[in-house]
């Protein structure tokens, strides 16, 4: 993975690949990142970008389809090849499997949910520079599930910005403040918003995001109005909507697969994309290289003040995470999630270390981190 969130600012180029593919998000990283890729490669090649994954097939644009045009696209085989939207990649000269994928900027990434590869990485999204992560404002504030997808934005490499949807079911201003102040409490540092696709609230300040052809994911649990904001951002009926159990305000997977969607110019200047997902009802961490860190910031400041270097943060003297407790000034509640998460990425570890083990007693070949 290269470098972090956004690159606003970067001038667009194409040097070395075909005029056009800046409109995908392609910009002077990306052509540092070829003229070293490309190098290997035996036939006359030309990236492209990953617009959606089908069971085994990727739909791979050149150029992206506008209302005049069909753009350059090509549909190929992706058996075999870690592929993901929003990636980069190269064809076969046969024009019928992906060859290879150009290295990550930045990679939404969590533990695969399915039986049989519990210790491998499901890659949701590539090369993004923005997560918005949605809650719905109408519905209880769920801060456990909030620090789970902050530790996975903040190793992405992107930046993780909160999206409180659904304003127009929710007229108490009151009730939405503390709503509001509850999720704020356990990300700091994050920028929020609140916004209503039904009404528009809101939606002009998400559009500004992707300026400059940037990529934004969208990452949340079904029924939190994720296909309602894409449909509003879009400006059409992109993905299809559900309405909401009456009881817990929780929907249906209506997105089922991931895919890169175009954004409208107008009225932020230049277009962007954005990769919608399906609902993710159980959010898996994966390996966290700084995520945890970060998402319980304000706890780790805590701990440089511990007395001892290897405080547990349970009964030992001297320890300011306690004495934060104790003063009512940290929730027990995010200390103990906290604990939770790095005992749940350790195992996750020992888990991949015997994966590992056992490859190499079967001669597998050890796959490439």
């Amino acid at each position: 993975m290269l470098g972090g969130g956004g690159h606003a600012g970067t001038k667009a180029t194409v040097g070395p690949v075909e005029v056009g593919i800046e409109s995908l998000g392609w910009d002077v990283t990306w052509d540092e990142i070829w003229r070293e890729s490309s190098a290997d490669l035996e036939h006359k090649a030309r990236p492209g970008r990953v617009a959606r994954i089908d069971r085994g097939w990727s739909t791979v644009w050149y150029s992206p389809p506008t209302n005049d045009s069909t753009g350059d696209v090509a549909r190929v085989r992706n058996i075999g090849a870690d592929v993901a939207v929003g990636d980069w990649v190269v064809v076969s000269a046969d024009g019928e499997r992906i060859e290879s994928v150009l290295p990550r900027r930045s990679a939404f990434v969590r533990r695969a949910s399915f039986e049989g590869q519990r210790a491998e990485a499901h890659t949701i999204a590539a090369n993004i520079d923005f997560v918005f992560l949605l809650h719905a404002i109408a519905s209880p504030p769920n801060q456990r599930r909030l620090e789970r997808e902050l530790v996975l934005a903040f190793d992405s490499g992107a930046v993780p910005v909160v999206v409180l949807s659904k304003r127009d079911l929710l007229d108490d201003p009151v009730e939405e403040a503390a709503r509001l102040e509850s999720l704020r409490s356990v990300a700091p540092g994050v920028e929020f918003h609140v916004v209503s696709g039904v009404r528009g609230d809101g939606l002009d300040r998400l559009r500004s995001y992707a300026a400059g052809c940037r990529t934004i994911a969208l990452l949340g649990a079904s029924g939190v109005g994720k296909s309602t904001i894409v449909n509003a951002l879009v400006g059409n009926s992109a993905q299809r909507t559900e309405s909401v159990r009456e009881g817990d305000q929780r929907g249906r997977h209506t997105t089922t697969a991931s895919s890169l969607v175009a954004l409208p110019a107008e009225p932020v200047g230049s277009a962007g994309w954005l990769i919608d997902t399906p609902g993710v009802r159980a959010v898996s961490l994966w390996s966290s290289g700084h995520g945890i860190e970060r998402a319980f910031a304000d706890i780790f400041d805590l701990m440089d003040d511990c007395r001892f270097r290897d405080c547990k943060h349970e009964e030992e003297p001297g320890c300011a995470v306690r004495s934060a407790v104790d003063a009512g000034a940290l929730d027990p509640r995010r200390l103990e999630s906290m604990k939770r998460l790095v005992a749940e990425e350790a195992a996750l570890e020992d888990e991949q270390k015997a994966r590992l083990k056992a490859e190499d007693r079967r001669g597998f070949r050890r796959r490439k981190s």
